[in-house]
């Protein structure tokens, strides 16, 4: 059966300071095509690079009738759309703790358009660990935060 299989990455350079640049990249796969896709911002996290990077993918897709895979190197993105989600969503976007979800707009969007999906899963892969296409998403996250520092 057909599939796009999807590779995502997101980084920050200095995640938690002020000044800091970040990347997200998202290499797409459906039969004989490949699709790159990345981007970048300054003043940002990790973690809204690892969304914004699952978020943009989805964004281009074309159909929802062919299923989707997800290979990701972030726990967080993976985590939260195989468990957290479902109960954040019951519990009107808080966690357990009653705490508002951090990114809550990210997640929000990247849970709506994950849901117009007819098939979806979430894998976890290793990161830097020669996956050629998660390296390539990793490449491309970087090729965008160098893009943005030129132009800081």
């Amino acid at each position: 059966m057909d599939q796009i299989i999807i590779y995502c990455d997101g980084g920050c350079r200095g995640n938690q300071s002020d000044s800091n640049v970040g990347g997200w990249g998202a290499v797409l796969s459906y039969q004989d095509h490949i699709k790159e896709l990345f981007g970048g911002a300054i003043n940002t996290t990790n973690n809204i690079m690892e969304l914004t990077a699952a978020i943009r993918a989805l964004e281009t897709l074309k159909t929802s009738n062919v299923p989707v895979d997800f290979f990701i190197d972030s726990a967080y993105v993976v985590n939260g759309m195989n468990s957290w989600v479902n109960g954040w969503v019951k519990k009107g976007w808080r966690t357990a703790s009653g705490a508002p979800v951090k990114n809550k707009e990210l997640w929000m969007r990247l849970h709506d358009l994950a849901s117009k999906q007819q098939s979806i899963r979430f894998n976890k892969v290793k990161g830097h660990h020669g996956v050629a296409l998660n390296e390539r998403a990793d490449r491309l996250a970087n090729q965008a935060m160098d893009e943005v520092s030129r132009n800081v």
